[in-house]
């Protein structure tokens, strides 16, 4: 069955982005989680994207090097956005929850990748929506940011895995048990 996934990092202290929403201190580990996103991705049919991530991806690599053109994307967002030439991104808006049946259908026998920010994450939480969490820690503490989980997590996590990635990163895991 496709299951809708997170698949990200955070630092050490539980952050997923520096408080301007900038990423810079992830950047000299990308390597190392290289082969973990290649397997991942791979497996993915559909992705639900918030508007910030979506464009710190446009500011970062710009519309033509669109890198999901493979792959269906949502984009929660409250403003009027362009979508890059030749790629398959719905603007939408409202609770997750309405979007997520054309998500999974789109996806097929793949997954739903829910791939940022921590709100929107916490929105496919709270709707029961999100079945697995695969967390990449960075050995970099922030101080402060963006969270990822901006409010708790209501239900439970189940451990299903864990891994050295190298570089000093470790991927965690979980099932969440209440998920629909």
């Amino acid at each position: 069955m496709a299951r809708t996934q997170f698949f990200g990092a955070a630092s050490l202290d539980g952050f997923i982005a520096s408080p301007d929403g900038g990423i810079a201190w992830l950047r000299s580990y990308e390597d190392a989680g290289r082969d973990l996103y290649e397997d991942f991705i791979a497996g993915v049919g559909a992705l639900a994207m918030g508007a910030a991530t979506y464009d710190v991806l446009l500011e970062q690599l710009g519309p033509a090097a669109w890198p999901y053109r493979d792959q269906p994307t949502w984009v929660f967002t409250h403003r009027r956005q362009e979508a890059p030439e030749g790629a398959d991104v719905r603007f939408v808006q409202g609770p997750v929850s309405e979007a997520h049946a054309e998500m999974r259908a789109a996806a097929g026998d793949a997954n739903v990748w829910v791939v940022g920010g921590g709100d929107l994450l916490s929105q496919f939480v709270d709707a029961g929506l999100l079945h697995d969490l695969r967390l990449t820690v960075v050995p970099v503490v922030l101080g402060a940011g963006i969270p990822l989980f901006p409010r708790p997590v209501a239900g439970s996590l189940e451990l299903t895995g864990t891994a050295p990635v190298g570089g000093g990163l470790v991927e965690l895991r979980y099932r969440l048990m209440d998920a629909g």
